[in-house]
């Protein structure tokens, strides 16, 4: 059995904190995309920003939009939230090391927390939903050794504006103190928002195509 297959879900094989600890490093990846997202921004921050995601599928890591659309089992479920947390924890810790090896980036994701915090609710839950489409069908082509799509998928999703809850995680944290202080309410709904419109959009192509709680691969 290829090795992408034989752990290609932490949900059931791996206890609670291996799966944690993982998942932890799945959120330094995807902070590593968003590093350099805000260090080059534009067309070029949005491609080198594929980096994160090929080395969560490289090491098998549990990203929450990389798990979501593949749920199966309550077990599988019950997971989800674990994975979540160890997601943001990466996050956090690995913005506050940027936050002080570089603490230019600080300024531009101000910026850009303040255009998440302006959005109306709608946007802010219809956004995400976009992203995780692009996500399982990102984790589906990764599955079968298929890459090029992610090259393309990641770019996508940041230029079209779509939200993912964990580089978000990211941008949120490396925001500074009084952002973040000033705006803590409208950063928790916009969060919520996040995480249930990636959830949504990451069950919609397997939900529909093929049927939620089915093995999606057996298509």
């Amino acid at each position: 059995m290829p090795e992408i297959e034989k752990n290609k879900l932490c949900f059931s094989k791996n206890p609670i904190s291996l799966c944690f600890r993982k998942s932890v490093f799945a959120g330094i990846f995807i902070s590593i995309g968003g590093s350099v997202y805000l260090s080059v921004g534009g067309i070029a921050g949005a491609v080198l920003f594929a980096f994160g995601l090929l080395g969560v599928i490289h090491y098998q890591l549990p990203l929450y939009t990389g798990k979501a659309g593949f749920i199966k089992t309550k077990e599988d479920a019950k997971m989800l939230p674990f994975i979540l947390l160890g997601n943001i924890v990466g996050a956090f810790f690995f913005a506050l090391m940027m936050k002080c090896a570089k603490p230019d980036l600080i300024q531009v994701a101000n910026e850009l927390v303040i255009k998440r915090v302006s959005l109306d609710i709608f946007q802010m839950l219809l956004l995400p939903v976009g992203c995780g489409i692009i996500m399982t069908t990102i984790v589906k082509f990764a599955r079968q050794k298929m890459f090029i799509p992610l090259l393309f998928g990641i770019p996508v999703f940041i230029l079209c504006g779509f939200i993912h809850s964990i580089a978000d995680a990211f941008y949120y944290s490396m925001a500074s103190f009084d952002v973040f202080a000033n705006n803590a309410l409208s950063i928790i709904i916009a969060y919520i928002c996040a995480v249930i419109g990636n959830f949504i959009g990451c069950i919609l192509p397997n939900e529909f195509l093929f049927g939620f709680f089915l093995d999606a691969d057996k298509s």
